[in-house]
C-alpha cells in the first residue's frame, strides 16, 4: 500500500487476518474489533519496530472514531475539561472535548507568547523529538478554565511517557491533578515506568483506545510481537 494510504479507514473485525505476523503494516484492533492499519516503524537496532499512528494525517473518518471512543472510555470520569499536548495531541484533544458536548479545550503549547510566564512551564521531550530544547507551556489568561475543575490530559500517541510527564509536571506546577490521562495508542509498555515514577496514581488513570507492542523481526523477515516487550 502507498504511504499516504495509512490511517485512512476504520476497518470492519475480521478484515485482516489475526496471525500475529506482518510485513508493511501491523494491524491494531480496537475494543469492539474494528481494525485499524498502521505503519511499522523500524528502531535503530534494526531488529525491532513499533506501529506508527499519526493523527493529523489520518482521515476525518479515522479520527472521528479514535475521538469517539476515547470519550467514551473517559465519560465515566466526569471530565469538565480536556488539556491537550503538542503537538499532535492536539488535533485528538480538540475532537475529544467536542464529542464530550464541550465549548473548548485548553491546548497546551511549545511556543512561548510574550505574556506567556515562565513559571507556567517546563520542560518537553518526547521520543520522537528527543534532541530538542523545547519547554511546554500553558497559557496564564487559560489557567482559570482548569483551576478547581476535573481534567483530563489527552496526548495521540504514548509512547517512552516523556511527553504525559512533562504536561503532568507543569499541571501539578499549576494545583491541578488531572483525573485521567487518555491517548489514541498505548505504544508498547515503556510509559508505564516513567508514570509509575511520577506518581502511582498515574498508570491506574492512563487509558488507550488500542494498545500496539515492540515487534521484533523473526527469520522469515516478517514481524511479530516482541518475546521481550520492554525492549
Amino acid at each position: 500500500m502507498a504511504p499516504h494510504d495509512f490511517w485512512q479507514e476504520i476497518h470492519p473485525p475480521g478484515t485482516f487476518p489475526d496471525d500475529q505476523e506482518f510485513t508493511v503494516f501491523y494491524v491494531a484492533a480496537l475494543e469492539d474489533g474494528r481494525q485499524l492499519r498502521l505503519p511499522i516503524r523500524v528502531l535503530a537496532d534494526g531488529t525491532h519496530a513499533l506501529a506508527s499512528l499519526i493523527i493529523n494525517q489520518a482521515s476525518f473518518a479515522v479520527l472521528d472514531a479514535l475521538a469517539e471512543c476515547l470519550a467514551e472510555k473517559i465519560r465515566p470520569m466526569r471530565v469538565e475539561i480536556i488539556a491537550g499536548l503538542p503537538t499532535l495531541g492536539l488535533t485528538l484533544a480538540a475532537a475529544v472535548a467536542q464529542k464530550l458536548g464541550h465549548d473548548r479545550y485548553v491546548p497546551l503549547g511549545t511556543s512561548r507568547k510574550f505574556w506567556y510566564r515562565d513559571e507556567l512551564s517546563v520542560a518537553l521531550s518526547s521520543i520522537t523529538t528527543p534532541t530538542q530544547d523545547k519547554r511546554l507551556y500553558v497559557d496564564p489568561r487559560l489557567l482559570p478554565l482548569l483551576t478547581g475543575r476535573r481534567v483530563a490530559l489527552i496526548d495521540d500517541v504514548i509512547s517512552s511517557g516523556a511527553s504525559i510527564v512533562s504536561g503532568l509536571n507543569l499541571l501539578t506546577a499549576c494545583g491541578i491533578e488531572p483525573v485521567v490521562i487518555g491517548a489514541a495508542m498505548l505504544q508498547s509498555e515503556r510509559w508505564r515506568e516513567n508514570l509509575a515514577d511520577a506518581g502511582p496514581q498515574w498508570i491506574a488513570r492512563t487509558v488507550g483506545v488500542f494498545a500496539t507492542p515492540i515487534l521484533e523481526r523473526n527469520g522469515a523477515g516478517r514481524w511479530q510481537v516482541s518475546s521481550r516487550p520492554g525492549t
